[in-house]
């Protein structure tokens, strides 16, 4: 373990740093083009301020007394961010056509039925919704514990680590950006789910969810049933179903905690993983083929941000 408060000056930009900006330019792009389309545009131009402005504020700061806690700070701020980006993919992706029709048809089938409908049924009981609630929620400390364990464990490769991390979310996002599948809970909210169409009769809902934000309600039976319902309520979206982000960055964070060296992390961790691939059809948050494709694609993306660091990272690691 490394002492966090000791004074080490790093030059330049963070890798993280970079990525986020590189993530404004390309996303204000977007913007620029669909300006008059895009709804609270506002919004989406103060959040690209509070980027920069943060970013420079807390570099200033580091600057004039540069320790480790402040990487760590910077680095914070800038995964913090993805609490703001996660909504605009939303506001991105309305902009087309939904596409909910042909990943409900390809679950039909490819399995027969639809699975983020009967895995609940199957296993309504309240234990096993409260183990799978628990693996959902359990998502953001798993990116918390695995980050955290760099920092304080793996300092000189916190900055790779840290860059692969954000760098995957980003690609997800940008996927979000101009894919828009809502997801089981939100599509059959809208279509019912009385009448199972056949896979290539899925009703077509074009623009629906640009005005409409209902989802269904699950059953929820105990306290980490009442957080994921929580946190759906006040930041879930019909946005971001294909692929799965959910999974896609838990297996990148599995295959971080494998990259530590530290096979206690990875182990400890892999039940809970096990858990919220589950819950991410159990809840009805993806279609099982969305679950399969953010298992495979965390691979694929990893490869591309590990690839890609030499080029855009660091060009050598912290603390040395």
């Amino acid at each position: 373990m490394i002492g966090i408060f000791k004074k080490e000056r790093e030059k330049g930009l963070l890798s993280v740093e970079i990525l986020t900006l590189a993530y404004a330019i390309f996303t204000s792009i977007i913007i620029a083009l669909n300006y008059h389309e895009l709804s609270d545009v506002n919004t989406l131009i103060t959040n690209r301020c509070l980027a920069v402005g943060g970013i420079f504020v807390l570099s200033l700061a580091y600057h004039i007394y540069p320790c480790r806690i402040g990487v760590l700070i910077r680095s914070l701020f800038v995964f913090a961010l993805l609490i703001l980006w996660y909504p605009e993919t939303y506001t991105f992706s309305v902009l087309y056509p939904n596409l909910d029709h042909v990943f409900a048809g390809l679950d039909q089938y490819l399995f027969g039925c639809q699975p983020s409908l009967e895995f609940s049924r199957l296993l309504p009981d309240a234990l096993w919704s409260e183990a799978f609630n628990f693996g959902y929620y359990a998502y953001y400390y798993i990116m918390v514990i695995v980050m955290m364990f760099y920092m304080l464990f793996r300092y000189k490769r916190f900055d790779w680590a840290g860059y692969v991390f954000l760098g995957t979310f980003f690609i997800y996002y940008v996927i979000f950006d101009f894919l828009p599948v809502a997801g089981p809970q939100f599509y059959f909210k809208a279509i019912g789910t009385d009448i199972m169409w056949a896979p290539e009769n899925f009703p077509q809902l074009g623009y629906y969810f640009k005005n409409h934000l209902e989802a269904m309600s699950n059953d929820v039976y105990g306290i980490f049933g009442q957080l994921v319902l929580g946190a759906q309520e006040v930041g879930e979206r019909p946005t971001a179903a294909f692929p799965s982000s959910h999974v896609g960055m838990t297996t990148v964070m599995m295959i971080l905690a494998w990259k530590s060296r530290n096979r206690w992390l990875f182990w400890i961790l892999v039940p809970v993983c096990i858990l919220l691939y589950c819950a991410t059809v159990y809840i009805k948050a993806h279609y099982l083929v969305d679950s399969l494709a953010g298992f495979v694609t965390a691979f694929l993306f990893y490869a591309l941000a590990n690839w890609s660091y030499k080029y855009i990272g660091r060009k050598k690691p912290l603390g040395l």
